[in-house]
């Protein structure tokens, strides 16, 4: 019996060797089912802690093997970051390494390209300002016309920084690019590219391609003479709490005293919320408005809500517009006194590039108490008559310019100008100036004189004020224009 059972243990491997040679397929499927249920152990102890090392598992399974030391496994569907490392084949312990990680500011951040003429061109953007303070940045221009047999047209840049130093983390750069000819002439189109150099060296720049005209888009006649509009304004950033009554005043008054050949440019850097567009949009619809949505800005951190930037883009997408284009603000009102208008004092001032306007500094505060008035239906220029008195002092000033003589301008005036400008003006054109009143939302009286103020000097936080009301006079003309103007409801 013993012998016969040992016979048996025998006879079943033998048989499982003949099975497998006389059925490979029986073989085949046994070894994938066993090479199947390996894996499956393998993958769920691999998910089931993040601690088990992959090779140690398979390695164990089939060897037994020492296992090495753990690495953690990263089973997240985030990819992940490389971390950084200090490395440096020299042995030295005393030579220090220094690790770069992002970038503080960029080496140049666009807004606008423009053609300013047949052969030139104007790219506005902002650029990194210790860059350009301690650095030596630099630009190369090069046409790539669509015609293939035309060849590319190449040209160095000439930059202007027109922010006085008023930059911060960013400053306001225009890169000019002048080429001898047109670089478009057959009007078959092509792309401005530029070249920013981070330094003196030409191996490390960016390439930009600024602007790209169509085939068939330049049109000569844009360049001369006689332009859309008579009067441009070019607006700063609007920002902060403003008040959309001040505004609605502000856009009658101007839109009144520039006259229907007048175009308005609004730049919204937060500050023409709902109520503020609702007063502006009836201008829109009748074509003597443009509001343009330049919150983005509030990315890069220059000046004052870049208005450096704004002003400088402005100038250039419309250098061809208008005859004369005006910067001031929507606390301020430009005044022709009695005698001029304002055709004949830009008649007068025809042969300057620019002329600067003189200021009268109103109180945004005092008001007159005087019982035959109305003061419900009257207006904030209406109501606020009393004017700083003081003499002799530097106060801020604006201007006109005829834009297609300016390169490049700035906030109170343009020191990158073809031709002369005047400053002695006062007794042709000044403006008023409600400081702080556009956020006051409303009644913009905050103190009361009594009608014998008129007659004085009023002492108001130790300043002097007396009674100025040529802005008054106008209120009653100003409103039955803005009530005649929008019932009509005509673009101009």
């Amino acid at each position: 019996m013993r012998k016969e059972k040992e016979r048996e243990r025998d006879e079943v491997p033998s048989k499982l060797s003949v099975c497998f040679e006389t059925n490979p397929l029986v073989a085949t499927l046994l070894v994938f089912t066993l090479l199947i249920i390996i894996w499956n152990n393998f993958h769920d102890n691999l998910l089931s802690s993040a601690s088990l090392p992959c090779i140690a598992t398979a390695t164990n399974i089939a060897f037994s093997t020492p296992t090495p030391t753990p690495t953690p496994i990263n089973i997240s569907t985030t990819p992940e970051k490389k971390e950084k490392k200090l490395t440096d084949p020299d042995p030295d312990p005393n030579k220090r390494l220094f690790q770069a990680y992002g970038s503080a500011a960029s080496l140049f951040v666009q807004m606008g390209a423009y053609r300013g003429g047949p052969n030139t061109f104007a790219i506005i953007g902002l650029a990194s300002k210790p860059l350009h303070v301690f650095g030596r940045p630099w630009y190369k221009c090069e046409w790539i016309s669509n015609n293939r047999s035309s060849p590319s047209i190449r040209s160095k840049a000439y930059k202007i920084l027109p922010d006085w130093g008023y930059g911060r983390v960013y400053t306001v750069v225009v890169v000019n690019c002048t080429f001898l000819v047109n670089p478009n002439e057959d009007n078959a189109g092509g792309k401005l590219m530029v070249n920013a150099y981070y330094g003196k060296s030409q191996r490390r720049y960016e390439k930009i391609m600024a602007l790209e005209e169509q085939a068939g888009e330049f049109n000569a006649t844009m360049y001369t003479p006689p332009y859309k509009y008579e009067y441009l304004y070019c607006g700063s950033s609007l920002y902060g709490n403003l008040s959309a009554t001040r505004i609605r005043e502000w856009m009658a008054y101007h839109a009144w005293f520039f006259g229907p050949r007048s175009h308005f440019v609004f730049h919204d850097a937060g500050g023409i919320e709902p109520d503020v567009m609702a007063v502006l949009e009836p201008w829109v619809k009748a074509g003597r408005v443009t509001v343009q949505n330049i919150r983005g800005q509030a990315e890069f951190d220059g000046y004052y809500y870049n208005q450096f930037l704004v002003v400088n883009d402005c100038l250039h997408r419309y250098r061809y517009s208008a005859n004369w284009t005006f910067y001031f603000d929507v606390d301020e009102y430009i005044y022709v006194p009695d005698g001029n208008t304002l055709e004949s004092v830009l008649t007068e001032f025809a042969d300057y590039t620019q002329f600067t306007i003189e200021q009268n500094p109103m109180s945004s505060e005092l008001c007159l108490n005087d019982s035959n008035q109305d003061y419900s239906r009257q207006w904030g220029f209406e109501k606020l008559v009393f004017r700083d008195s003081r003499t002799g002092l530097r106060r801020d000033r604006k201007y006109a310019i005829q834009a297609k003589n300016a390169y490049a301008t700035g906030v109170h005036m343009s020191e990158n100008v073809v031709g002369k400008t005047l400053h002695k003006t006062e007794s042709k054109i000044r403006y008023y100036h409600y400081h702080n009143s556009i956020t006051v939302h409303g009644e913009p009286c905050r103190e009361l004189l009594p009608v014998s103020a008129k007659q004085k000097v009023n002492y108001y936080d130790k300043l002097p004020y007396v009674y100025d009301d040529k802005m008054k006079r106008l209120g009653e003309i100003v409103k039955r224009y803005e009530e005649e103007t929008l019932s009509r409801g005509v673009r101009a």
